[in-house]
């Protein structure tokens, strides 16, 4: 296997980076962290300090900055974008910038400069409505929003490059669930507890919905593994990667168990939103020996806790917790 020294983290001050950084750090790489610092400048402040980490605050739409960055670096991890289907009907010119635009030019730019390894982390969501049972990678995508028809694009056009000299792998994670020190309260698991915790009543719309869930701590491990294994069993490979598949209504359920809060209502609204997904993880399971080892009831559990120790100040009125509120106050453009 090509010796990785160095890693690009691009969005590593977001909610999966901010988790994912410190574990890149650990295991001895030296870390460039490429973002935007929208929700904060201090995420990274537990490990700010460690020589092998560099921090820039820039937008991966500068392709003069990529060609900058990019040259010291022996892999990528695509993590930067606008992150969810709401979010990019905001502004669907600026996310196609993002998503799609400047992912062509991370790729040539990442390619022409010898880098040896591209992670990207896709979406689930490409795939659309299916009925089957189990969602496996080899189905047609039928992505049902520009989010995810973008995130389908760029995996063709990633995999188009793939090549002895560049390994790209592409990852479609479940909706990650559980605490990060950059906490995003928009997410269906962490939205129902922060509810429970703080408010003692869970809306749910729907109910019905199926989404699949992955632990932030498996995803990232998941990441720092694809950093360690053989080109032979990742390249041109794509991956599910996910764990539990609930139902919303299953989901509040369980926040309701592990909150424990007396009298804690949930409350049933109707919806049009009938998006509903499922994923099988059995192919990364098989070929790489990965599976989850933490529970969506875990991701709860360490939720609760946080909130509790006041790890997440003002967190039902705190712009930074949520994505779309961000975007909108600081008028990205």
């Amino acid at each position: 296997m090509k010796s990785i020294k160095s890693v690009l983290v691009t969005g590593g001050a977001g909610y999966v980076g901010a988790v994912l950084v410190p574990k890149l750090l650990d295991k001895g790489y030296r870390v460039t962290v490429l973002d935007l610092y929208l929700y904060g400048e201090d995420v990274l402040d537990a490990v700010k300090h460690d020589p092998n980490l560099q921090q820039i605050k820039g937008d991966i739409r500068d392709r003069a900055l990529l060609e900058k960055v990019i040259p010291d670096t022996n892999a990528v991890i695509h993590l930067a974008c606008i992150s969810n289907d709401p979010s990019f009907e905001l502004n669907p010119a600026l996310g196609k910038s993002i998503n799609y635009d400047a992912f062509l030019s991370l790729v040539e730019v990442s390619r022409k400069s010898k880098v040896k390894r591209f992670i990207y982390a896709s979406t689930s969501s490409v795939y659309g409505i299916k009925e089957e049972a189990n969602v496996t990678e080899d189905l047609v995508l039928e992505p049902l929003t520009d989010y995810s028809k973008y995130k389908a694009l760029c995996e063709e056009a990633l995999l188009r490059e793939q090549s002895s000299a560049f390994t790209a792998v592409v990852i479609r994670p479940a909706t990650v669930c559980g605490y990060s020190p950059r906490l995003r309260l928009d997410l269906s698991v962490n939205i129902l507890t922060n509810l429970a915790v703080n408010t003692g009543r869970i809306t749910v719309f729907g109910g019905k919905q199926k989404r699949p869930n992955i632990h932030i701590e498996d995803v990232t491990d998941l990441y720092v593994r694809l950093l360690e294994l053989p080109d032979n069993m990742i390249a041109g490979k794509i991956f599910n990667a996910g764990y539990e598949n609930y139902q919303i209504a299953e989901l509040a359920d369980m926040v309701r168990e592990v909150v424990g809060k007396e009298g804690l209502e949930i409350v049933v609204s109707p919806t049009d939103d009938n998006r509903s997904y499922h994923i099988s993880s059995a192919k990364i399971e098989r070929e790489l020996g990965f599976k989850p080892k933490h529970t969506v009831e875990e991701a709860i559990k360490d939720l609760h806790d946080a909130f509790k120790a006041g790890k997440v100040p003002r967190p039902m009125d705190d712009i930074k917790y949520y994505n779309i509120k961000t975007m909108l106050a600081k008028k990205l453009s």
